[in-house]
């Protein structure tokens, strides 16, 4: 596969592709599969304790000798343990969020690791820039998991313009088409989840997998606006369930309270009706389950094909 960018080599990939640091989905197993393949796998740490996070991230290191990333949730009350963990391992590539990483950035720079933060907002980017961050990730509403407002399209080509670090775009993003459509934005790679978690290699329940491969294009809904922290799903008994609460007025505590440990349980034990199936809107893009190598291999060529044929349209 030949199509680089600069951010193949700030992280020592072939492949422009960062998998997404998804909680309970992106175990040791996935990230390896994705790094081994030539993109960035990534462990999400989510709420997950030291030791759990120690278990994955040695689970990597005995699967592959290429990079790899983990993804630290700010906001989970592991954090600083987590952030000393990923010193100690020396942990070569860093994403974050659910919060500012600004106070932790040179210290894991000082330890040899690139700092990549996910970004929500123009402002929020210009910010992680003036702290020599080494790229940042500009996630669109299309996004599986927890969204902002702004879609991929808007909000990339909007920051791209704003700084000069690299820009790697997330949500929409599945196939090669979608890729090549942010490179074209000025993106210099894209971070996907939501098609890695269909992938042979993800240690998600198979229930899970096939509610995605299953659904259509109008099936990822969000919830939890009222609670300021919307969470975009896969429409089931919960999201009807928590759509009717809010509608309701009911207090957001009580929504938050309800889809506690949800994703566990989808993720899991695979209860796709009650639990929470978080997935993006490329769902619908999504039609069977194949090995890591493979669908990094499609998207890649497929990009190729696109930015040959199709972007020299001026005669």
């Amino acid at each position: 596969m030949s199509l680089k960018t600069e951010l193949c080599d700030i992280l020592e990939i072939e492949s422009p592709i960062i998998q997404g640091g998804m909680a309970w989905v992106a175990t040791g197993e996935l990230a390896a599969a994705v790094s081994q393949a030539g993109g960035l796998g990534v462990i999400g740490a989510g709420n997950a304790p030291a030791d759990v996070i120690e278990k994955e991230i040695d689970k990597v290191k005995s699967l592959t000798d290429k990079n790899f990333g983990l993804n630290i949730m700010l906001l989970s009350p592991f954090a600083d343990d987590i952030i000393e963990l990923a010193i100690e391992k020396n942990v070569p590539i860093i994403t974050t969020g659910a919060g500012n990483p600004g106070k932790h950035v040179k210290r894991f720079q000082e330890n040899g690791s690139k700092v990549i933060p996910v970004v929500p907002s123009v402002a929020l980017a210009k910010r992680m820039e003036r702290l020599d961050v080494d790229a940042v990730i500009v996630e669109g509403t299309e996004a599986g998991g927890h969204i902002g407002e702004l879609t991929t399209m808007a909000l990339v080509t909007q920051v791209v313009d704003a700084v000069a670090i690299p820009v790697i775009a997330a949500g929409g993003i599945a196939d090669g088409r979608t890729l090549a459509a942010v490179l074209a934005l000025g993106a210099a790679g894209a971070q996907i989840g939501t098609r890695f978690v269909c992938s042979t290699e993800c240690t998600a329940a198979e229930e899970y997998k096939e509610a995605i491969v299953k659904a259509r294009d109008r099936d990822a809904v969000v919830t939890g606006r009222s609670t300021g922290h919307p969470v975009r799903n896969l429409k089931n008994s919960l999201t009807r369930k928590l759509d009717k609460l809010e509608k309701e007025g009911v207090d957001p505590k009580k929504i938050e309270e309800i889809g506690s440990g949800k994703l566990r349980d989808a993720v899991v034990d695979g209860d796709i009706k009650e639990g929470s199936v978080m997935a993006g809107q490329v769902s619908g893009m999504i039609a069977e389950i194949k090995d890591v190598k493979d669908i990094i291999d499609d998207i890649i060529r497929d990009a190729e094909s696109v930015i040959k044929n199709n972007f020299n349209l001026i005669k």
